[in-house]
């Protein structure tokens, strides 16, 4: 049995001989985008990237709206090359480069042509925690880790190049029901970071984050 503690919040994981599954299609054809980024909190992000097998406790989320929220990039029907991806079906990886620097790593929900989607913000890091220092250039785990939703895609191996627009599905990263159960108390609900450009929709109560 492992204990992950966080001040008043204790996540037990319990080794059993049954296996952990991957969300559903049905988990993320949810229409409510905000309930989903709520309910991703403490599921287990997973990836098998060159050999490595590495994953982390998904800690902190944020919402997007699709066509009426301002801050989505779909924001108005908007259908590019970057945002295609968005109208996918609900569990397909949309992952895009942030100033030429960051690759984020959204989660794709709704039904096909409904461009919602979550970003994943930040994780505790759980599995191939060697792997994961190796590629943020670190010797040892601190608080800088994982800071926001680069240095987690750099932690777990995604880019934009590689993992947009794949399956959650499959083998190369998937997100795991671990079966924690995630209380209201324990969810702190506030506006997105860094989206003035949003207007009013800069303060919808759309980030959530499981409480330290």
């Amino acid at each position: 049995m492992i204990f992950f503690v966080k001040k008043n919040l204790i996540i037990i994981f319990v080794a059993t001989n049954f296996t952990l599954k991957k969300l559903s299609a049905h988990f993320y054809e949810n229409t409510d985008v905000g309930c989903i980024a709520k309910a991703l909190l403490g599921k287990e992000l997973c990836t098998h990237i060159n050999g490595h097998i590495t994953s982390g406790i998904i800690t902190e989320t944020e919402a997007y709206n699709g066509i009426i929220d301002k801050a989505s990039h779909a924001y108005g029907g908007k259908f590019t090359n970057r945002t295609k991806t968005m109208y996918s079906a609900g569990g397909t990886a949309y992952v895009y480069l942030c100033y030429g620097i960051h690759h984020l790593f959204n989660v794709v929900t709704n039904v096909a042509g409904i461009p919602h989607a979550v970003l994943i913000r930040n994780i505790k890091p759980i599995k191939g925690i060697d792997t994961m220092l190796e590629r943020r250039n670190k010797k040892q785990f601190d608080k800088t880790f994982s800071t926001g939703p680069g240095t987690l895609s750099q932690a777990l191996g995604i880019t934009t190049n590689t993992h947009n627009g794949i399956s959650l599905f499959g083998d190369e990263i998937w997100i795991e029901d671990n079966e924690v159960t995630i209380f209201d108390k324990d969810i702190k609900i506030t506006p997105r970071i860094g989206i003035d450009y949003a207007g009013e929709d800069a303060k919808l109560p759309y980030r959530f984050l499981l409480q330290h």
